[in-house]
């Protein structure tokens, strides 16, 4: 069949450093013997495209054809030129000439930008098309309980009524958290059919082994046990209480806590953590290094602020990262678990208490060597098990067609 995926962000891996997840979906999809064309856009502030005159830029990519639409640029990712740049990608997605891509079968709406859906709907109604709504992150959820907004917001008000007529309108509802279908019902007030499709990986890139010259050999200390955080160090990423459990350990000389990564909080941690000797901060690494960072760890910890969006379950790249570093793993999450816990690779703790996160940091510390690998390849052994994109698509493409030809029909 012929699969058209849409998603603003979903950029190629020649104008990024990691390709975007619907690119290796749609790439996966290719292999399984569909075609799949793929039309993002060239503002994302992940990635570098070269620059056009051209609107509609067409070319093929690691055997995936895709049209990059020139948009509207913007430079902060909280900011009204994003917003605009979402509605002019949509207004330039009508003008698309479709002598150039095959008539869809299946459209695949990907947010964000959410507003993409009602181009779907636009396809779907004139191709007579299956329309596949994929969410990634829950807007506009997201914007009321982590961005500060009023729920009275002109433009919470506007996304919700697009989300739930997107809801309305799909054949079938993806999230890539595992209760999203929980959520369609809250909004709808109805159950859709739903399926979850989750982050995954390529095990291509995880082939060669850690080299002996490790970019970080030389900040790592020795003969310590290394508590290792990666990424943002900001008001959603909720680091309070590990900052306060790092103070209650300073004095234990057998630990030392190590954090990459940059964010608006990241001074004021270093300021409050300035007398502490057990803790070293490392600044912001390419994606690239990540894998390098993790090896040298012995234990891997993340967090999340508390929220409603996390009731409908976590899909984050870190977990990912970490369970494939195959290091044990705490969280500081609250919401509905899954991977860690499905995996026996480490420990959700919902509090907010420092010394609760003390005592389970020092209950893996304690554990001998081989105890700890044995947790942290649990993680890794599952992860290949059930979060390789060529799996994933498989699963993505049984339930569409579970849906389009109902053995009962």
């Amino acid at each position: 069949m012929n699969i058209l995926c849409i998603s603003k962000y979903a950029s190629p891996p020649n104008y990024s450093k990691m390709p975007a997840r619907l690119f290796v979906l749609a790439k996966e999809f290719i292999k399984l013997g569909h075609n799949a064309t793929l039309i993002t856009s060239n503002s994302n502030h992940f990635s570098t495209y070269p620059e056009t005159s051209e609107i509609y830029n067409f070319e093929v990519v690691d055997e995936v054809p895709l049209c990059w639409v020139k948009t509207k640029k913007y430079t902060k990712t909280a900011s009204i030129d994003r917003v605009l740049s979402w509605f002019d990608f949509e207004r330039k997605l009508f003008k698309l000439d479709f002598n150039k891509i095959d008539k869809p079968d299946v459209v695949l709406i990907s947010s964000l930008s959410i507003f993409s859906i009602i181009y779907g709907c636009y396809l779907k109604k004139k191709f007579n098309a299956f329309l596949v709504f994929e969410i990634r992150d829950i807007w506009p959820l997201t914007m009321t309980e982590e961005g500060g907004f009023s729920k009275w917001h002109p433009l919470v008000l506007l996304i919700g009524f697009i989300e739930k007529f997107g809801y309305k309108k799909a054949d079938l509802v993806v999230g890539t958290m595992p209760k999203l279908d929980l959520h369609v019902k809250n909004i709808l007030g109805y159950e859709k059919p739903f399926h979850c499709s989750p982050l995954g990986f390529n095990p291509i890139n995880y082939q060669e082994e850690i080299m002996d010259n490790n970019p970080f050999d030389e900040v790592f200390p020795k003969n310590k046990v290394i508590v290792g955080y990666a990424g943002s160090m900001g008001i959603t990423n909720a680091l309070e209480p590990f900052i306060e459990a790092i103070k209650l350990l300073k004095n234990n000389e057998n630990i030392h806590f190590m954090l990459v990564g940059s964010g608006d909080l990241k001074a004021t941690f270093e300021e409050q953590l300035k007398n502490c000797t057990n803790v070293t901060f490392l600044p912001r690494i390419g994606q690239n290094e990540v894998k390098y960072f993790l090896q040298k760890c012995d234990i891997l910890y993340l967090s999340t602020k508390n929220s409603k969006v996390w009731d409908y379950g976590q899909s984050m790249n870190k977990v990912v990262e970490y369970m494939l570093a195959a290091k044990p793993i705490i969280a500081s999450y609250t919401g509905y678990p899954s991977m860690i816990n499905e995996a026996n690779c480490g420990y959700f703790e919902n509090t907010s208490s420092p010394n609760d996160l003390k005592d389970k940091i020092l209950s893996i510390v304690n554990l001998s060597e081989e105890e700890r690998k044995k947790l942290g390849e649990n993680g890794k052994k599952w992860i290949y098990q059930n979060r390789q994109y060529s799996q994933l698509a498989k699963e993505y493409i049984d339930k569409i067609n579970e849906l389009r030809f109902p053995k009962n029909a």
